[in-house]
């Protein structure tokens, strides 16, 4: 029976990586968005050439007001492209960047990013819950940043480190219903994640490259390719681990 995915902020960059490489994998995938409905219609055309089935839905993961209608909505979707009450798989990814050190970030700066990183994960996926299916998978995304320290990213890696202890706290809770609950942290990544600054500035790139032991930064399906194969049935036994995904960043 064919597997179907949620991913969070699917459009561009991991999420879109994430969903291409779990639609190579036979999965069907639920593609969110926030603003570029156009990007996600292109991600939902990729998807179906390799074979799978693809929905885009509009979701602001900042906004918990907004998850009821998300959730009635989805429901609807489920029922109408595949005929099911239910989807396996649930990625969350959506997120976004503040860099600012800790002394100048605002008050403004901690909410956005509390707001989408934490409190966003946090009430999204209790209220999709009921559609998941036992013995389904959840992933979330953390940072190499929560363990290597540059500054700049106090307020964005604190949330992530919340997000590691949630994390292990999903996984005991689920447990009962054999939902598996994961985290995945990357290390420095060539997207448009704060500005492009490590794909399009070639010094910051040669920089983290060189802490790095495989001799290079990443690239977006270095993390797709990752998170997808944690959701495949030889990853059934991992649970509650944080999986960081660097090629060695700062060992």
């Amino acid at each position: 029976m064919t597997k179907i995915a949620l991913v969070t902020g699917s459009s561009r960059g991991l999420g879109k990586s994430t969903a291409l490489n779990l639609a190579k994998k036979g999965v069907d995938v639920i593609v969110t968005y926030h603003r570029n409905a156009e990007e996600a219609k292109n991600v939902v055309v990729e998807i179906e050439q390799l074979g799978a089935k693809a929905v885009a839905l509009q979701l602001n993961t900042a906004d918990t007001k907004t998850f009821d209608s998300f959730a009635a909505q989805l429901q609807q979707v489920l029922k109408n492209s595949w005929q099911t009450e239910h989807f396996d798989f649930l990625v969350n990814n959506a997120g976004t960047g503040v860099s600012a050190s800790f002394v100048e970030t605002t008050e403004e700066d901690f909410d956005h990013l509390m707001n989408i990183h934490l409190k966003g994960v946090f009430f999204l996926t209790q209220k999709l819950l009921p559609l998941i299916n036992d013995g389904g998978r959840i992933v979330n995304l953390s940072t190499g940043l929560t363990r290597i320290i540059f500054p700049g990213y106090a307020a964005y890696a604190t949330m992530k480190g919340a997000m590691e202890t949630l994390t292990k706290y999903m996984a005991k809770e689920l447990g009962a219903r054999r939902i598996a609950v994961n985290i995945v942290a990357p290390g420095a990544i060539e997207t448009d994640f704060g500005g492009g600054t490590v794909r399009d500035n070639a010094e910051v790139n040669q920089h983290f490259a060189s802490l790095t032991a495989l001799g290079r930064v990443g690239l977006p399906d270095d993390i797709g390719g990752a998170t997808a194969s944690l959701l495949s049935e030889d990853n059934r036994w991992v649970n509650a681990q944080r999986i960081e995904v660097s090629g060695g960043q700062s060992i």
